[in-house]
């Protein structure tokens, strides 16, 4: 895995992400390591916490958190991935005047959650059967965040799955919101917005603010698995 993330053209993907706030990356895992996920998704000693989605009125579906430690490939990709973003989210600390300045390493922002008392663990695998959906939100847990996260998709749209596109809004100051509606693939991640971003217009750059979801299944089951930098405080 540390051979594939570091061949990896990280120069289109800093430029993707500071023009649009996303990047799909193709192909990074294979099928095996799709489907070893998806199989441990019903081993309970692997998980701190399991959320119904529809009870809490975030959607309709079921997530689970995992506990640490995380399983090496989930481990791996979170440490080995989080340095090549963190110099595209000091770049929108600077570009928008903000007094923030991530560490290069993944385990120093660790260290900064737990001193703030967020210890808990927020990668996170998510499962939507026909009818499910996921409503706009914010993945923050905490004063001390990231603001980018990534999401790997575990199966095949159109084939596993119909419906269950992935969605990010971004809202414009004194504008209506833009729908960004993005289809990647079985073994594809996608990098993303956790929050805000900068826009470069006529005056210099301006804050926009991001959600994400996901629109309805209408067929199959889908999963999908969330890796979140920061710790949670619950």
């Amino acid at each position: 895995m540390k051979t594939k993330i570091e061949s990896l053209n990280w120069e289109s993907i800093t430029e993707s992400m500071h023009e649009n706030g996303f990047a799909i990356i193709p192909k990074v895992l294979n099928n095996e390591q799709c489907e070893d996920l998806k199989f441990d998704y019903d081993n309970p000693n692997l998980y701190r916490k399991i959320v119904v989605m529809e009870r809490y009125r975030f959607g309709l579906g079921e997530y689970k958190y995992f506990n640490y430690p995380l399983p090496d490939l989930i481990q791996n990709i979170r440490t080995l991935i989080y340095p090549k973003l963190a110099p595209i989210a000091n770049a929108w600390m600077k570009a928008l005047n903000i007094d923030t300045t991530f560490p290069a390493k993944h385990d120093d922002l660790l260290k900064q959650c737990h001193a703030n008392n967020q210890l808990k663990a927020t990668i996170l695998i998510l499962k939507y059967g026909k009818s499910g959906f996921n409503t706009l939100h914010q993945d923050l847990y905490g004063d001390v965040y990231f603001p980018i996260q990534i999401v790997l998709f575990l199966n095949e749209p159109d084939e596993d799955f119909t419906g269950g596109e992935f969605v990010l809004t971004q809202q414009t100051p004194r504008a209506q919101s833009k729908a960004i509606v993005l289809k990647p693939k079985k073994g594809d991640i996608l990098i993303f917005t956790t929050n805000f971003r900068p826009v470069k217009g006529t005056k210099g750059y301006y804050r926009v603010n991001m959600k994400h979801g996901v629109s309805e299944v209408h067929s199959g089951e889908r999963y999908t698995l969330g890796i979140i930098f920061h710790d949670a405080l619950s």
